[in-house]
């Protein structure tokens, strides 16, 4: 079929991402003697450059990567959790029944640049100061201003000036929303990283010790009394209309540090997919396979109307166990071995009939009665507040901002792989602190506000997030690295580029520019919590005929433009006599891409 550009082969190293500067900065590390983790850590503090309004330093990332020494996929926790202040109590005591989509009440710990770096001090050999460069130079002299970062922009222009004054300090230079194609720098965030750099060079002469020395200054240095500072003595508007102050203190950054844990896995027709926890939603991809694994998608035809109905059918029933069950394992109790068990997924099949059921359907695992928000999802009007900078996608067709995130996935010469979801803390989501030269992220939205639910706010939590790297071995030997941003769909665009590469046979690249969709029948994980009961996104590239006949069985279709849906990329490595390594990224947008050799 036709592609956008080709499949990379080669033996040498891989970086795919969703934007060229990250995969090219990714790429020169693999070049100067880097392993994959060195080239993804350098290319993800790239990304909080390059696409400010995806990513950012107060954000988070999970991250799962193969390390060919320990013969052993791992996950590294990236996500920082609720302050020790962050009770229902102490949010419904201001008069709030969801967390705010924007602004200080909505802050984690910001885990992003703990997670990098327990990457690199374990699994990496490159410096603190080496890795960080790249970013530091774009951060200096500037990047190229993506269309979708001046639209972005654009949009809560009067938001930061009305607002939040700081933010517009930093991204309006001159007073004015930067054109596309401008330059633009953000010199006190440079600063910031080249003080972790000479205060990790001033502590310590070993890699690890400047390693641990800047996660210090990070968590328990000036960072972290700027961070608390910042939400103890200022207030802003957030999108319930409010002004509110933050909860996260310097005793909250201090006592929280990135984890390594073990994926969860499934096996399916030979190929073993590796995911996180159930504290993010990565399971529900897990799940759907499950399902799936009853159907003959082969035999349907790849992206049939039979094929379709099934796919999405059987995303419903996940999404709606995602809902019920999913939350941090560490303060909830999580059925996973039940929801991937194959009982319990023969029963849950059968729900799977001729026609679209319009309800949200949780399971009961072990005869445990499911239990939803009793609550009713909200609008503009309920929250009292405005949408601007809340939740995601980037920038919807109705206008409204909303934060998104970025994806990366590395292969090296060695073996080893990496892929990367960072998110948060994009320019939008929150003011900027003028110390630091940038926000804090907003991922406690995604808790619920009602006791005794396995997503409610609890203090020392993690918010059951969207963010959702996916791996994949392939009769036991690691195959595929892959994933994108888009939210509730991450674990619906990423399953339908594996099904595209496995029930399709597409390469790479084929599955990556095939036509995408998906559903929006479950609540959004993002403020205000909306649902869209039935409704199936497609890209216009699919057969009109096919489409008619979804809405023959019921989907109420929403057939929308042409590459406008899924922002994938990998990487993968043969398994078999070749050894080649591979490479596909996303033409949507027009700014992912590949790189190899």
């Amino acid at each position: 079929m036709f592609t956008t550009r080709p499949e990379l082969t080669g033996d040498f190293g891989m970086v795919a991402s969703t934007h060229w500067l990250a995969s090219a900065t990714g790429m020169s590390v693999l070049e100067r003697g880097g392993n994959a983790f060195d080239a993804a850590v350098a290319a993800g503090f790239v990304l909080q450059i390059a696409e400010p309004h995806l990513n950012g330093p107060g954000g988070e990332v999970p991250i799962l990567l193969w390390n060919e020494a320990e013969q052993k996929v791992s996950v590294v926790s990236g996500q920082g959790v609720a302050p020790a202040a962050a009770t229902v109590d102490r949010f419904t005591g201001l008069g709030l029944d969801l967390v705010p989509g924007t602004g200080l009440l909505a802050a984690t710990v910001p885990g992003a640049f703990g997670g990098w770096m327990l990457m690199l001090e374990r699994w990496g050999t490159w410096t603190l100061a080496d890795v960080l460069e790249p970013a530091i130079s774009y951060a200096e002299n500037g990047v190229p201003v993506l269309e979708r970062v001046a639209g972005t922009i654009g949009a809560v222009e009067q938001m930061f000036t009305e607002d939040w004054p700081t933010s517009a300090a930093t991204w309006l230079p001159d007073g004015r929303v930067p054109e596309a194609g401008s330059r633009l720098a953000n010199p006190v965030l440079a600063a910031t990283y080249r003080r972790l750099v000479t205060e990790a060079q001033a502590a310590s002469t070993t890699r690890e010790g400047q390693i641990a020395a800047a996660r210090d200054s990070w968590y328990r240095g000036f960072v972290a009394e700027a961070i608390a500072k910042f939400c103890a003595e200022t207030a802003w508007k957030d999108t319930s209309g409010k002004v509110h102050g933050g909860l996260l203190t310097a005793e909250d950054l201090a006592g929280w540090e990135a984890t390594v844990e073990d994926p969860l896995t499934f096996d399916y027709h030979g190929y073993t997919v590796c995911k996180t926890g159930p504290w993010g939603q990565g399971p529900a991809f897990l799940q759907q396979l499950a399902l799936l694994s009853g159907f003959d998608l082969s035999g349907m035809g790849h992206l049939s109307a039979d094929y379709l109905h099934t796919v999405v059918e059987c995303a419903k029933l996940a999404f709606a166990d995602r809902e019920a069950w999913y939350g941090d394992p560490d303060h909830t109790e999580v059925p996973l071995a039940t929801l991937l068990g194959e009982a319990y997924n023969a029963e849950r099949r059968a729900l799977v009939g001729p026609r679209a059921d319009g309800a949200l359907r949780p399971g009961s695992p072990d005869g445990r009665a499911p239990r939803l928000p009793t609550r009713t999802p909200g609008d503009a009007a309920h929250a009292g507040g405005s949408f601007a900078g809340a939740g995601e996608p980037t920038v919807r067709s109705d206008g409204r901002v909303r934060g998104d995130t970025c994806h990366l996935d590395v292969v090296d010469r060695h073996g080893n792989m990496v892929s990367a979801t960072p998110s948060g803390g994009w320019l939008q989501s929150s003011p900027t602190i003028p110390d630091l030269g940038f926000c804090l992220g907003t991922r406690a939205q995604m808790f619920w506000l009602e006791e005794g639910l396995p997503n409610s706010l609890r203090p020392g939590a993690r918010p059951r997030t969207t963010l959702s790297p996916s791996f994949a071995l392939r009769d036991g030997r690691p195959w595929l690295a892959f994933g994108t941003p888009g939210g509730d769909q991450q674990d619906q665009w990423s399953l339908n580029f594996f099904l595209s590469v496995v029930h399709g046979g597409l390469n790479l690249q084929e599955a990556v520019d095939a036509p995408m969709f998906h559903s929006e029948h479950f609540p959004s994980s993002f403020f205000p919590r909306e649902s869209r009961p039935g409704v199936m996104m497609i890209e216009d590239r699919v057969d009109p005929a096919i489409v008619e006949e979804l809405r023959r069985r019921g989907h109420e279709v929403e057939v929308q433009e042409s590459w406008s849906l899924g922002r994938l990329s990998a990487v993968s490595r043969d398994t078999g006599s070749s050894g080649f390594l591979r490479a596909a990224a996303n033409p949507r947008g027009a700014q992912g891409y590949a790189a190899g050799r």
